[in-house]
């Protein structure tokens, strides 16, 4: 049976998440419009404190737990690791982040000025889930990943709330894919709340691992990720998110 995220869950992300994530800015953009030839809305989710939309995720999945455990154990890139690490801080919680050993310098000092213990293990970020996984085997402790858990894809999905209530019926959505928790995310909502959007998942040519998954319908893996966008350079795709983005 194919899991399917939770519209409720949805619309209450969209409400609850923390204030600093909610009500970005999201303006017709009319000079990329013109250019070429189509109305454009730009959504921007880089003004926040950890400069991306995955606070929406993290907060909402972190709340969620109850009882909230002592620490958690994620691996990242940097941008989801910042916001587990901004989630964990606010309830007390302990995080530890695995990262890979060339990964973005800016981002790792941001994670541990957030208060995250970082790690830097592996080739990449997959082979940093494999040493953030013994890790908390060893250790006893929960291991998060972006995206297996339905609540960090259904906070990504309190985006598309706030983008269908533009007033003008929206043709094309277009989002960056990397595990499929924010295409999953938003790709539920519009499909029940304006079906008539195409909902477009956009990945690196360098990192096509989901992209193929999708089309295949079943798990595909590459041998390497190349892309300078860092956040989406998955080359494991996850079972879990390949489920969800099914029904999409």
């Amino acid at each position: 049976m194919t899991q399917q995220l939770n519209l409720d869950a949805i619309a209450r992300a969209a409400r609850e998440i923390d204030p600093v994530f909610r009500r970005t800015p999201q303006f017709e953009a009319e000079p990329l419009g013109q250019a070429l030839g189509v109305r454009i809305v730009l959504k921007v989710e880089t003004i926040n404190p950890i400069r991306s939309f995955k606070g929406r995720g993290t907060d909402f999945f972190v709340r969620g737990l109850s009882p909230l455990p002592e620490r958690l154990v994620t691996a990242s890139a940097g941008n989801f690791g910042q916001g587990l690490a901004w989630a964990a801080r606010r309830r007390g919680v302990a995080c530890e982040v695995f990262a890979a050993e060339n990964a973005n310098r800016l981002k790792v000092a941001r994670m541990r000025a957030l208060g995250a213990v970082v790690h830097l293990a592996g080739r990449d970020l997959d082979e940093a889930k494999e040493h953030a996984r013994a890790h908390a085997a060893r250790e006893g402790v929960a291991f998060v990943e972006d995206g297996r858990e339905s609540a960090i894809a259904e906070g990504a999905g309190s985006i598309a709330c706030e983008l269908c209530e533009w007033p003008e019926p929206i043709g094309a959505v277009i989002v960056p894919l990397g595990n499929g928790a924010l295409l999953g995310g938003v790709g539920t909502w519009f499909k029940s709340a304006s079906p008539q959007t195409r909902v477009i998942g956009v990945c690196a040519a360098g990192a096509p691992s989901m992209e193929r998954s999708l089309r295949a319908r079943r798990l595909i893996a590459t041998e390497s990720a190349h892309t300078i966008a860092d956040g989406i350079a998955v080359r494991v795709p996850i079972a879990e998110a390949l489920d969800y983005l099914a029904g999409v």
